[in-house]
């Protein structure tokens, strides 16, 4: 089960790690396109572009700097860490599916089992934290009872 939740953080994180390059990536790209535009464009069309490619910019930093808190929050989390509550890094088996409790991707298909990837701080998150094996959570009219926490 170690093994699992060692290789659940790995996924977590190099998703994390892919999306902050991806951002860079493109942050890089769209500026150097807006200072492409500045040397052969002229009058209107030039100040068009160029609001375009910074509204782009910002959008993409915005996305930029939730990545990093994202990589934050992954940096935080112990992988070798066992506790009797849930907390962040928990691997929570229960009655309607497996919970890796770190960051919020959804549903994910991983060595041919299904897996929640969670937030502590997203709704269902935030009811499965401190909670302990025997407890129930229930959550959008479903009831999940913890059976395991690793």
């Amino acid at each position: 089960m170690i093994t699992l939740k060692n290789d659940l953080y790995t996924y977590c994180n190099d998703y994390v790690l892919e999306r902050i390059t991806r951002l860079k990536t493109e942050i890089k790209k769209t500026q150097s396109s807006a200072n492409e535009e500045t040397k052969s464009s002229a009058g209107d069309k030039y100040e068009t572009g160029r609001a375009m490619a910074q509204l782009e910019i910002e959008k993409n930093t915005k996305q930029l700097s939730e990545a990093e808190k994202l990589e934050g929050m992954m940096q935080a989390i112990v992988t070798d860490r066992i506790s009797e509550i849930i907390i962040p890094g928990s691997l929570v088996t229960t009655s309607k599916g497996i919970f890796y409790i770190s960051i919020s991707i959804g549903l994910i298909t991983f060595q041919d089992k299904q897996y929640f990837i969670i937030a502590p701080d997203s709704p269902i998150g935030k009811l499965f934290m401190g909670k302990k094996t025997g407890d129930t959570v229930s959550w959008n009219n479903t009831v999940y009872a913890i059976q395991s926490i690793c």
